[in-house]
């Protein structure tokens, strides 16, 4: 009995060294261009830290890694969680997006966080400073509010 244990261990040690040579998922790493929502609407320090530490690792071009990422399985899911999180909204692209959209993405972002969504819970066990406070999540509310003032008053402008 002891000589399988030892067997089954040594082949789940070889699976671990070889899945880390397999399917090694490609970084994503872009510089900051002037599409990104921080340049497009010249966000502040603490609004822009407030982005960067609870949103950018999944929806920007400019994730950060941390050690961990590079170790299979868990790199793989990270990998997945950043694609579809730059999916769903990607702050490197914001000035990509049509009046229509840039709102569309504000409401969600907004009801995302509000419903404990996001950050992802799991996201802030492993980063304690994307966790956001009450007074975080009700200026981030008030900022995204004005946004879509802005957003809503140059839709009119434009139409008229």
């Amino acid at each position: 009995m002891k000589k399988a244990l030892k067997y089954v261990l040594g082949a789940l040690i070889v699976t671990a060294i070889v899945i880390q040579f397999i399917n090694r998922p490609e970084r994503v790493n872009e510089p900051v261009t002037d599409n990104d929502i921080i340049q497009v609407l010249e966000i502040d320090g603490p609004m822009a830290n407030m982005l960067k530490s609870a949103c950018y690792d999944c929806h920007s071009d400019q994730p950060r890694y941390p050690w961990y990422a590079s170790i299979a399985p868990v790199s793989w899911r990270i990998a997945e969680h950043i694609e579809h999180g730059r999916d769903e909204l990607n702050f490197s692209k914001w000035g990509t997006y049509s009046a229509r959209r840039r709102d569309h993405k504000l409401e969600e972002m907004i009801e995302e966080v509000e419903e404990g969504h996001m950050p992802l819970p799991n996201y802030v066990r492993m980063h304690g400073e994307a966790k956001l406070s009450d007074e975080q999540i009700e200026s981030l509310k008030a900022w995204v509010n004005t946004e879509r003032e802005n957003i809503a008053s140059e839709s009119t402008e434009a139409n008229n």
